[in-house]
């Protein structure tokens, strides 16, 4: 009789942990859609980058976010802090096709789109392509090239098409912008219009590096035994990057975060110390790379973090403060990060 209850114990027992056990796999989290691979791409990116440029882990992260996003990034700082270099070894870890246009004040639109020249043999005019005709296109001090010239760029950067002589000529794909701009010398420079500006997905703000990574840089270079070039392989092809920009446009969203994405960018306008807030490109600008930080992350919907992550570098270049918080001082990041604390965040 005891040994049935005993026997009886046991198998309530064991019911009981095979119950559990069942309960705690059906908890685990499962992703809708498969995601090492692009993370995995993102952490290899990450890694061949890191060969060359010491420390810069969110300018690195803000470029790949762009690129997943299908976006142009405006790069600003000082000389010497490796924005260029940066912006080159990255290109180089794509299987895509790169050119580099150094903008002067005698750079015509030309120099940029390319022009038909006629061909003596059949007496008809032929297109040569400009060096904006590539995958990954770097310009160099964007802001010292004249209106003109800037103004070549409009349809290309939104449209990723040129017109010219009346006819059309699409660009292949993948194709981004990487443009650098220096903020400390302003002799022989022109400002970017905001029609310009709106069509950077973000503009990031590069600093100096600290200590540690100064010491770091000097002993990289100290040791280096081949060019910076030689040193990085490309990990992503074209196919590649095609799965996975798709494979972000599935991330899940919920209405509540778009709520509150609208609400950040319809606020920037009507905010007192702003002349001038966010447009709809805006908006959609902050939707589509918070689900691509949603992705790298290993997640398949977005966060109210994940959009505090991209409001600074996608609003800091379309907004315009009041005449009165510029001469006090304030930055659009500081109006910026106090617009995002007056908003309720979604729970």
């Amino acid at each position: 009789m005891d040994e049935s209850i005993n026997n009886s114990e046991n198998t309530n027992k064991e019911l009981q942990s095979t119950s559990a056990t069942e309960s705690s796999e059906n908890m685990d989290f499962v992703n809708r859609i498969p995601l090492e691979g692009l993370r995995s791409a993102v952490d290899q990116l990450k890694s061949e980058l890191a060969k060359v440029i010491v420390g810069q882990h969110e300018f690195i992260e803000l470029l790949i976010v762009a690129l997943l996003s299908e976006g142009h990034v405006l790069i600003e700082g000082v000389p010497g802090i490796a924005k260029t270099v940066t912006a080159k070894l990255f290109a180089k870890t794509l299987s895509t096709a790169f050119s580099r246009i150094q903008f002067t004040p005698d750079l015509m639109p030309s120099d940029v789109l390319g022009t038909s020249v006629l061909n003596m043999s059949t007496s008809n005019f032929e297109f040569k392509h400009g060096p904006i005709f590539s995958n990954i296109v770097l310009i160099d001090e964007i802001n010292r090239a004249p209106a003109k010239t800037q103004a070549a760029l409009f349809e290309v950067m939104e449209e990723r098409q040129i017109t010219i002589d009346g006819h059309q000529y699409k660009l292949d794909k993948p194709f981004m912008v990487l443009a650098t701009q220096n903020p400390i010398e302003q002799e022989g420079t022109y400002a970017l219009p905001e029609a310009q500006l709106d069509r950077f997905l973000f503009k990031i703000k590069v600093g100096y590096p600290d200590l540690t990574d100064e010491i770091a840089i000097l002993k990289s270079h100290n040791e280096r035994t081949i060019s910076q070039e030689a040193s990085i392989t490309p990990v992503l092809t074209p196919d590649q990057l095609a799965e996975y920009r798709s494979q972000i446009h599935q991330i899940c969203i919920e209405e509540k975060i778009l709520n509150y994405i609208a609400a950040i960018t319809v606020k920037s306008r009507t905010h007192p110390h702003l002349y001038l807030g966010g447009s709809p490109r805006a908006s959609l600008a902050i939707m589509n790379t918070s689900k691509a930080f949603a992705a790298i992350n290993g997640r398949d919907f977005v966060t109210p973090d994940d959009v505090k992550r991209t409001v600074i570098p996608v609003l800091r270049h379309r907004v315009i403060l009041s005449p009165e918080r510029e001469m006090e001082g304030m930055t659009p990041e500081n109006v910026i990060d106090m617009l995002v604390q007056s908003i309720e965040v979604p729970r």
